[in-house]
């Protein structure tokens, strides 16, 4: 599988961009797909997660009641709708894949490149 990541930009505060995640390759259907982002100076932190499968999803505390994580099976896409955003939302967005509904980043084993969200203030 390959992952792809798209949507990112500039964006003031409170805008409300979408990012997606393209996947080519093999079946996701066991798969669980999530959404990390790592700030300057940071570790990667987990944002979200959603079970392609039955769409399960779980949300880092930071981002509940902002974002929201979804999946578009015949598209073979994953989404995160980003809502009030906060210039400490400021960082580059990684989907991945895993096998597991994780928060830990070494449990997904394929990454796309990442994508740039910068919010001013």
């Amino acid at each position: 599988v390959q992952l792809q990541a798209c949507g990112g930009g500039s964006v003031q505060a409170g805008g409300s961009p979408r990012l997606s995640c393209a996947a080519s390759g093999r079946t996701l259907s066991s798969s669980v797909l999530g959404w990390f982002r790592r700030a300057p100076g940071k570790n990667n932190d987990f944002v979200a997660l959603i079970s392609w499968g039955a769409g399960h999803t779980i949300l880092a505390d930071s981002v509940k009641g902002r974002f929201t994580i979804s999946r578009d099976k015949a598209e073979n896409t994953m989404y995160l709708q980003m809502n009030s955003l906060k210039p400490e939302d400021t960082a580059v967005y990684y989907c991945a894949k895993g096998r597991y509904r994780s928060k830990g980043s070494e449990d997904y084993d394929t990454w796309g490149m990442g994508t740039l969200v910068t919010v001013s203030s």
